[in-house]
């Protein structure tokens, strides 16, 4: 279906104004969720393993599933059941405390202390939001993908920059909303969001399926049918490989939701601003993005995937700067943050450019490197080296910051860690490493490709 000659139709702006939301929903507490777990009082690694191997994991991972029922039953259907499944997650999330009686601890302790009125809560909520995200993300790129026409290329560019400016808007209403109350209302800022985008669906939205000129509705597929196609593309071994080797660019990234938090804490400062930090990613896409197309969007793919990944490990290592100068962690660079968060903002900044060469060179590399005519099919897993980097992240993220950098840090009267000089570089060197060792495998992947290619 093409776009009308002065623009796209209102069902594409309507399924951006729903993106807004449901993002802006998700990043009002996505930057805290370990730290509010850790509060609640499940301890070292249970918050870690709940954000990272369970809620992303769901949400990259389950498209592939939940894509294929929301083309048979409508976009339409499936997203206000969506943002029912999210609204009542986020309250959830927010429910011992505001009425189970919980409370939240000042710091991160390692024990865990939380009983079966916050667990139970807790993890229901983190299955649900991980169920209604995995459903909005295949029914609005697919909206858009329907009603983009022969401007495909615009309208993933406008999607993409909507994403970013949901991201903002979630974290800076989440940032006034809990410095006015406590930390766990930001989850009424996101179970908020989330009723707004339903009403939105609600009322404005149209299943594209239903617009006229709409293609015919693809035939059903069976669970069966879902099953077999999967054997079908993970059995390419090209494909299997490429979801390993790419998988480390993905696990680097997830720590901006699990060892950066945490770091922040335990190290930085007893109340950091994690919302206002993880701004820089997409202040940072949303600056850089055209400049970035323009002068390296000639590269080959591989060169260019290969290149953020190298960036995303580096991002890692500048923590180091702050703990060989004595003192220097609790400085300030005038009113603002303890240089400690300066050199994370920076961290995640340069994350976001990693991801600026990387994100949308992958989804080029996986439709050149599709058998000829299943293209379609292996891009709709083009999800799971985020799910496979978030299914390890969360627990390995959590092992490396407590047992490597945290290793022999002593604990001040004010609660926060002096960490121990050789360890805390230990730690950020070997999540460098392993962004470079993705990069790395990357190449050599490459290589072997194009060998097999030759003969």
């Amino acid at each position: 279906m093409d776009p009308k000659p002065g623009g796209f139709p209102s069902t594409f702006w309507m399924a951006n104004v729903t993106e807004l939301f449901e993002r802006g929903a998700f990043y009002a507490m996505a930057s805290f969720v370990v730290l509010y777990l850790g509060q609640l009082g499940l301890g070292d690694y249970w918050p870690s393993t709940l954000n990272g191997t369970v809620l992303w994991t769901l949400v990259y991972f389950l498209p592939i599933l939940s894509g294929t029922i929301a083309d048979q039953v409508g976009f339409k259907k499936s997203l206000l059941v969506a943002f029912v499944l999210l609204a009542a997650g986020y309250f959830l999330m927010g429910y011992p405390v505001w009425f189970g009686g919980a409370t939240l601890a000042k710091t991160v302790e390692s024990e865990v202390t939380a009983g079966a009125n916050i667990v139970i809560p807790v993890v229901i909520a983190i299955v649900l939001i991980g169920l209604g995200g995995s459903v909005v993300k295949p029914c609005i790129s697919g909206t858009v993908q329907k009603t983009s026409g022969v401007r495909a290329t615009l309208a993933f560019a406008i999607f993409y920059m909507v994403i970013n400016i949901g991201s903002l808007c979630g974290r800076g209403v989440s940032y006034a909303v809990r410095k006015q109350f406590d930390l766990s209302y930001i989850f009424a800022v996101s179970a908020g969001f989330a009723i707004v985008a339903f009403f939105v669906v609600l009322l404005l939205y149209r299943d594209p399926d239903r617009l006229p000129g709409a293609a015919e509705k693809k035939p059903r597929k069976s669970p069966g049918r879902i099953l077999m196609d999967m054997v079908l593309v993970l059995r390419n071994l090209r494909f299997a490989l490429f979801l390993v080797v790419s998988s480390g660019f993905f696990f680097i990234y997830n720590q901006v939701y699990n060892v950066l938090p945490l770091y922040l804490k335990k190290v930085v400062e007893l109340d950091p601003p994690v919302d206002l930090i993880t701004m820089a990613n997409p202040f940072t896409i949303v600056f850089f993005q055209l400049l970035i197309t323009k002068l390296f969007g000639k590269w080959k793919p591989i060169n260019s995937i290969v290149v953020g990944t190298v960036i995303i490990g580096l991002a890692m290592v500048i923590n180091l700067v702050p703990i060989y100068y004595l003192g220097i962690r609790n400085m300030s660079l005038g009113t603002l943050l303890p240089l400690g968060s300066i050199f994370i903002t920076l961290t995640v900044a340069l994350i976001a450019f990693g991801e600026l060469f990387t994100s949308a060179r992958t989804y080029e590399y996986i439709g050149a490197l599709a058998p000829k005519g299943q293209e379609g099919l292996f891009l709709g897993y083009a999800n799971l080296p985020m799910a496979i980097g978030s299914f390890f992240g969360g627990p390995v993220g959590a092992l490396i910051f407590n047992e490597v950098i945290c290793r022999g840090a002593v604990k001040r009267p004010d609660g926060l860690l002096d960490p121990d000089p050789f360890w805390n570089t230990v730690g950020w060197v070997l999540l460098m490493g392993i962004g470079f060792v993705s990069a790395f495998s990357m190449w050599l992947y490459n290589r072997w490709l194009r060998k097999q290619q030759a003969a």
